[in-house]
This record gives structure tokens, sequence and C-alpha cells, in this order.
């Protein structure tokens, strides 16, 4: 069994509505959003000059919804918060979510969510599919990245 780097469930919160600026990446099969994923993140890394109105321009987001809703929704979406924007659509609504810290590498995110589903079921709350699940990065790097997965819950 491969070794997953320590996780700490941090429990139920009530997130912000978010306004988030960002590039989308489409893939096939889970094989191409780990490989298109880092390199949109660099690149909206290198491009972060030319957004307007930065909250935290180290903080790195991620969003997608598990369950498909609309085509327009498809995808992962890699994105920095932004205090206003004009000509770009409404941000993430507030919802409650069920937060899962992750300290290790990208690659193994995919597999992390187990670990935050089974505390859900546990803990008795109902995840949202077709609500934005969100990653939220406070460090990003080839190597390890600090992560806290927000999964959408009631």
């Amino acid at each position: 069994m491969e070794k997953i780097n320590p996780i700490t469930i941090s429990g139920v919160k009530e997130i912000e509505k978010k306004k988030l600026v960002g590039f989308r990446v489409v893939s096939e099969d889970m094989a191409g959003y780990s490989k298109e994923i880092p390199k949109a993140s660099m690149l909206l890394d290198r491009r972060k000059g030319e957004i307007k109105n930065l909250v935290e321009p180290v903080k790195l987001i991620g969003a997608f919804k598990v369950a498909e809703t609309f085509n327009e929704d498809d995808g992962y979406w890699v994105c920095y918060e932004v205090e206003s924007f004009e000509d770009i659509p409404d941000g993430i609504p507030e919802e409650k979510y069920a937060v899962l810290h992750f300290r290790g590498h990208a690659s193994e995110i995919f597999r992390v969510y187990e670990h935050l589903h089974q505390w859900i079921d546990e803990t008795g709350y109902k995840r949202s599919p077709e609500k934005w699940t969100l990653e939220i990065y406070s460090k990003w790097t080839e190597n390890e990245d600090h992560v806290d997965l927000c999964d959408p819950i009631y």
C-alpha cells in the first residue's frame, strides 16, 4: 500500500461567497487532469500580475463540481480570489463545507478525498455534489502542497 502523507480533518466550516478568476481545465480522464492542472496553475501564477483586485496573491484556489450540471461548469477551475470584477459570471456562493487539511504532493489528492467522504458519512452529514468543491492552496510547489479540501455538505 502506498504511503499517504498525514491528513487532518478540520471539521465543518462556513466559507463565504467567493469571486474567482482563472483558467478552466477540461480533460477526458484523471491522468489528463493530473498533467494539465499543474501547468494551468503555473501559467496562472505567472500571469497573476494581470489580475486586478487580488485578495491573496499567494492563495491559489481550485474549484469543480462532482456532479455534472451544465457543460460550462464541467472541468476544473484554477483560480485566484478577487475582491471585485466586471464582465465575469458571479462567484461561488457561501456554502457549508467539510474541510480536510492535506500536506503532500498534488498527485495524492484524488485518493485523500476518500478519507474526507468517509468522515462526512460517519458524522451524519450528506455531500452536495452538485455544488462547487474547493481546493484552497496555501502553498503550491512542485514537491509539496498545503491544501484545504472543501467538500460541500448539508
